[in-house]
């Protein structure tokens, strides 16, 4: 609940700092695939087990900000990363979705990113509703390892 509030929010951009940080730190900072102009990064605080955001590497907020190459190649990412999920743990679906404005509940409204969120039938239960909290049978180093492989 201290990450809703914003106690626990980075005072720089997390997706900058993924993008910036040497290739070697890529499993600590949760990217499982660099691009030349975008790169694909877990989500800290998933929805869904798997899921993830593709991400320009300029720090744009807007979609029209973003060059015909760089959502060439989101899109790009974006395909891959559904097909990775579709080969690692078989969904039966996705949700795939864009956030601008922070009135349209965008986290981060000054970086452009998009979320790839993998759904299975019955993947949401009580806990949700009843508990004020979600349940992810698995963590975000397991899921790294098994869909960083695959890009």
């Amino acid at each position: 609940m201290a990450y809703i509030k914003g106690d626990e929010r980075h005072s720089s951009c997390f997706l900058c700092d993924a993008a910036a940080a040497d290739p070697s730190e890529d499993e600590k900072n949760l990217v499982v695939a660099r691009g030349s102009l975008a790169f694909v990064i877990l989500n800290l605080y998933p929805y869904n087990t798997g899921h993830l955001m593709v991400a320009p590497y300029r720090h744009v907020g807007e979609l029209d900000e973003l060059t015909k190459e760089e959502v060439d190649e989101i899109w790009s990412l974006t395909r891959r990363a559904v097909q990775a999920h579709r080969e690692s743990s078989q969904p039966q679906g996705f949700n795939i979705g864009i956030n601008l404005g922070e009135v349209a509940g965008a986290g981060v409204p000054g970086h452009f990113h998009l979320h790839v969120v993998p759904r299975w039938g019955g993947d949401t239960n009580f806990m949700p509703v009843l508990g004020d909290t979600k349940v992810l049978p698995e963590l975000l180093t397991e899921t790294y390892r098994r869909l960083q492989p695959l890009f």
